[in-house]
Order: C-alpha cells, then sequence, then structure tokens
C-alpha cells in the first residue's frame, strides 16, 4: 500500500495486521479518486471504519486541508498514526478510536460538514443506509461533496436517500463495489 498522488505520492502505508481489516488496494484507490478528484483544493475528509487510513491520507495528499479518522479498533487506530507519523500529516488530522456511529452523532452535534466522506465498513455489517440518512438529516456534506460507499457487489444501495442521490456505481470484482452520492441538484 502506498499513497498514489500529490504531495506524498509513493509514501509506503502500513496495513493494519492481522486479518480484521482488508485494506483498499491501490488499483482500487486510483480509480476512485480518478472518479471524485483527482485533486482537490482544500475541505475536510471524512474516513469511517478508516483501518490503515488509507483513503483519508490520499484525500491529504490530493489537497485537502484536514482528515477525520474513526475506527474502533486499537490495531487500526495505531497504525493510521503510524501512516500519519510517515506521511507527516498529524497535525492535519484528528483520529478517533470510537464506534462509527457515535463519532458521526459527536460531529452532527458539532455541525461539521466535509468534502469526501469515506464509508468502508466490514461487508458483513452493512451500515450504509442508515449512515447516509444521518449524513444527510445533519447536513454534514458540503453541497459539492461526495460521499464514497464501499461495500460488497451482492449489495445493492438505494437510488436516493434523502437528499442523497447515487451518481455512480463502479464495480470492481466480484466482492467490491463502490457507490458514490452526492445531493441532487433539483429536489423531487
Amino acid at each position: 500500500m502506498r499513497v498514489i498522488s500529490g504531495e506524498r505520492k509513493g509514501t509506503r502505508l502500513k496495513a493494519v495486521p492481522g486479518t480484521a481489516t482488508r485494506p483498499t488496494t491501490d488499483k482500487v484507490k486510483e480509480s476512485l479518486f480518478n472518479i471524485i478528484g483527482p485533486y482537490f483544493s482544500g475541505g475536510k475528509a471524512l474516513d469511517l471504519y478508516a483501518g490503515s487510513g488509507g483513503l483519508g491520507i490520499e484525500a491529504l495528499s490530493r489537497g485537502c486541508d484536514e482528515a477525520v479518522f474513526v475506527d474502533r479498533q486499537p490495531k487500526a487506530v495505531q497504525t493510521i498514526q503510524e501512516n500519519l507519523r510517515a506521511t507527516h500529516y498529524e497535525k492535519k488530522a484528528n483520529v478517533y478510536r470510537q464506534d462509527a456511529k457515535a463519532v458521526l452523532e459527536q460531529l452532527r452535534a458539532q455541525k461539521e460538514q466535509f468534502k469526501l466522506i469515506f464509508m468502508d465498513p466490514p461487508y458483513h455489517a452493512e451500515e450504509h443506509e442508515n449512515f447516509l440518512r444521518l449524513i444527510d438529516e445533519a447536513d454534514m456534506l458540503i453541497d459539492v461533496g461526495v460521499i464514497v460507499c464501499e461495500h460488497g457487489s451482492d449489495v445493492t444501495l438505494p437510488e436516493r436517500i434523502g437528499r442523497l442521490e447515487r451518481i455512480k456505481e463502479q464495480r470492481y470484482s466480484e466482492v467490491i463495489t463502490i457507490s458514490f452520492y452526492e445531493y441532487a441538484s433539483i429536489e423531487e
């Protein structure tokens, strides 16, 4: 695993030890950033179920100002912190060792908004719809923001949840599909 592009291009990232997480491959990461970016002029990223932190770090390398990383596993949080040190992004990051829903509720109370939100829960714990609804209700995505949902290919997410509309769905394998959401341009 490495940073694909931007100011930290080529920096190697550590994977979380064990089999509890499955990092997004470099190939998939490069493809999804080509769809949503590929570069950004500021903004905040939220990396839920961050694992090694690869998606949030990639967003920082490509121009985001800040990133919030969320994972409840101690080994994942330690790996995120090591990867932030390796990329020199410690001061641009907040790392939460908590349940993703609890952090979303905290961010909602603080009226936080994000340009990019990455959701990559374990495939056996498909929580995308509930989180998309909560993000929409809390107005956590800026108007030109994008939500990236990595999920099992056997799962079909709704085309619309509240004001959020699926703008693209990209299947990468028999196992991995990524759905992209943004605010619909016209309310129905």
